[in-house]
């Protein structure tokens, strides 16, 4: 059985991405993949992931420069969810400018920022033309 074949897609063809850190375990973020972007990733060695809004494949840090270098790659019990163990290049993984897309915290009935900013946003992207 090929890598692909052993993976339960869903009716989109793509599969739940959990990124996490290789060394700390902290969890970075959630993406999805098709076949193609899991086939590139265990390629290149680096986290490839297939942008649903987009509808294409995307290289975690092609604009940013966080790079996810690929460490090890799991799947869960039911073969439906990838794990991707990874060294985040740069220790920002969120678009937001956090380490981790999951900085925030129910407190009180209300969702709160518990991390903080490392790098805004202009910073990492630029800003947009208007």
């Amino acid at each position: 059985m090929t890598l692909t074949q052993h993976i339960k897609w869903n009716p989109q063809g793509l599969v739940p991405a959990i990124a996490q850190d290789w060394k700390s375990g902290e969890v970075l973020m959630l993406a999805w993949m098709n076949s193609e972007a899991l086939e590139l990733t265990v390629r290149e060695r680096r986290a490839i992931y297939w942008s649903r809004s987009r509808q294409a494949l995307w290289r975690k840090g092609e604009e940013s420069g966080h790079v996810q270098h690929l460490k090890e790659l799991r799947i869960d019990c039911d073969a439906d969810t990838v794990l991707i163990k990874v060294e985040q290049v740069g220790g920002i993984a969120c678009h937001t400018g956090r380490r981790s897309c999951f900085f925030q915290v129910l407190e009180n009935g209300e969702w709160v920022a518990a991390d903080d900013i490392i790098r805004p946003p202009e910073e990492i992207y630029g800003k947009a033309d208007d």
